[in-house]
């Protein structure tokens, strides 16, 4: 099974702190059937936040995506293709990076692993609730 993972889970590897996130996140990134991935549309989210001072983690943005690929995760490019992949149904959110997350899920055949409440029940996401 191929699973983008969202952002705040990419975070949680980075920090170490997958646990947090609950027992049922750790099964799916753990299970040995699911292929984990990243998007580069991800790591830029994360430097951009880390540049405006909004995160504090352990890596440098530079760093993020071999330390990705060290534990297993493939990187996605961002494609034409996957910016004007059609929604059906529209996501219920208007950022730009939860849109292109489930936009390469549409254009790739993959589904979104997700905490985001926003996102959890749309058809593209495999949705995880913490509690």
């Amino acid at each position: 099974m191929k699973l983008l993972l969202d952002t705040h889970i990419l975070l949680a590897f980075v920090d170490d702190r997958l646990p947090s996130l609950g027992p049922a996140v750790e099964r799916i990134v753990g299970d040995s059937r699911v292929e984990p991935y990243a998007s580069v549309a991800s790591i830029w989210e994360i430097a951009i936040k880390w540049r405006a001072g909004k995160l504090n983690m352990r890596l440098r943005p530079d760093d993020l995506a071999e330390f990705f690929v060290e534990i297993g995760i493939s990187i996605l490019p961002i494609e034409a293709r996957h910016v004007v992949a059609p929604f059906d149904p529209e996501p219920p959110t208007r950022d730009p990076f939860d849109r292109l997350l489930l936009s390469i899920c549409h254009a790739d055949g993959l589904k979104l692993v997700t905490i985001d409440r926003a996102l959890r029940s749309h058809p593209l996401s495999f949705g995880v609730s913490l509690s």
